[in-house]
């Protein structure tokens, strides 16, 4: 006697509700993680610029905030970031929080930080 073997439409249902929950928390939690690499990139790229080694906190607020205008980070304005100078270089970090909501009353919160320091 063959034993019959598949799949139910209860399990099919359960399946499709998982994976839905799943590409739900993917959509929402992927773009801040991406917007924070474009933060990260762009507060390396004014660090790293020799032509601002020199210049004042407001014209590297500004040379930031036009990387941030080119990399779409809206969630780390200019005025947030802290700039030093450790050893003759130029040192810009930052840090912030992102909330994501879901459903209902859940979301996701997540704490970003970063530095140009290597």
């Amino acid at each position: 006697m063959k034993f019959q073997r598949g799949l139910s439409l209860n399990g099919m249902v359960l399946i499709g509700v998982a994976l839905g929950m799943v590409a739900l928390l993917a959509m929402k939690a992927v773009p801040p993680w991406i917007e924070y690499g474009n933060a990260l990139k762009a507060i390396k790229g004014t660090a790293g610029d020799n032509s601002l080694k020199d210049a004042t906190v407001a014209q590297v607020r500004a040379a930031y905030g036009r990387r941030a205008d080119m990399d779409d980070v809206k969630s780390m304005p200019p005025a947030d970031i802290e700039i030093t100078k450790e050893g003759g270089e130029l040192v810009i970090t930052f840090a912030y929080s992102k909330k994501v909501p879901l459903f209902g009353n859940a979301s996701l919160v997540f704490d970003f930080e970063g530095s140009s320091a290597k």
